[in-house]
């Protein structure tokens, strides 16, 4: 005689590969594990305020990847703070450039110029990004403080981009802005819209009225004008 199945195990069984399915999906789905993607790091003389995680990476304005990780670097000795950022880079959407994958790859890169540059993302919210252009001019300052991932150079951090930063008027856009909703809210729960909306609905029907009666007018004259010359209209 055989034993019945415990209700319990197939229970599990099932969430399980439920679950399984459900994360094969999103996976495949979003195209995650074909990604070719690489990191790096990235020093940055200054502070990197409005610098986040999950910023864009950009190429001329063209997305390239993500930041992944912001942290700090204090040297005792020295007495000096860094600042490593670690970016993920889409291998995929550089096309027919040196692939950083490669052995060799990143030194190509930056024998061609290319340098990492901290720009505004957003005046609105004093957001940062980070953006890759070639600067063959430039030199190439590697820090080589971490091995963990390949480092790429980047540009001194313009002072202006401080400025702007700091000079953003954050609480007062957030104050306006929480004034107009404000008002918003106020003008639409207001007792005079539906009166005036009965107002400009009333006026739009006796509009429409007359012309009606304007049209009708005119086509009788249309119809017999010998009534206009005897003044019969009325």
């Amino acid at each position: 005689m055989s034993r019945k199945a415990n209700k319990t195990v197939i229970g599990i069984f099932v969430v399980g590969a439920l679950v399984v399915l459900m994360a094969a999906i999103v996976v495949f789905g979003s195209g995650e594990l074909f990604k070719r993607t690489n990191k790096f790091v990235l020093y940055f003389d200054g502070s990197v305020k409005g610098l986040a995680i999950g910023a864009p990476v950009m190429f001329r304005g063209v997305g390239i990847g993500t930041v992944k990780d912001i942290s700090l670097i204090y040297d005792s000795k020295a007495g000096t703070v860094t600042l490593p950022v670690i970016v993920e880079i889409e291998q995929d959407r550089i096309k027919g450039a040196p692939s950083f994958g490669e052995l060799n790859g990143p030194a190509k890169m930056i024998a061609l110029g290319l340098r990492g540059n901290l720009e505004v993302q957003s005046f609105l919210t004093g957001q940062l990004m980070i953006s890759f252009d070639f600067y063959p001019d430039k030199p190439a300052k590697l820090r080589g403080i971490a091995n963990r991932y390949p480092e790429l150079p980047t540009l001194p951090t313009s002072p202006d981009i401080s400025e702007i930063i700091n000079e953003i008027p954050i609480k007062e856009i957030a104050k306006n802005l929480e004034s107009a909703t404000q008002g918003i809210n106020k003008l639409a729960n207001s007792s005079e819209i539906p009166r005036s909306l009965y107002d400009l609905q009333t006026t739009l029907q006796e509009t429409r009225a007359a012309m009606h009666s304007v049209s009708l007018l005119a086509e009788y004259l249309e119809e017999h004008p010998e009534s206009l010359l005897k003044g019969k209209v009325r």
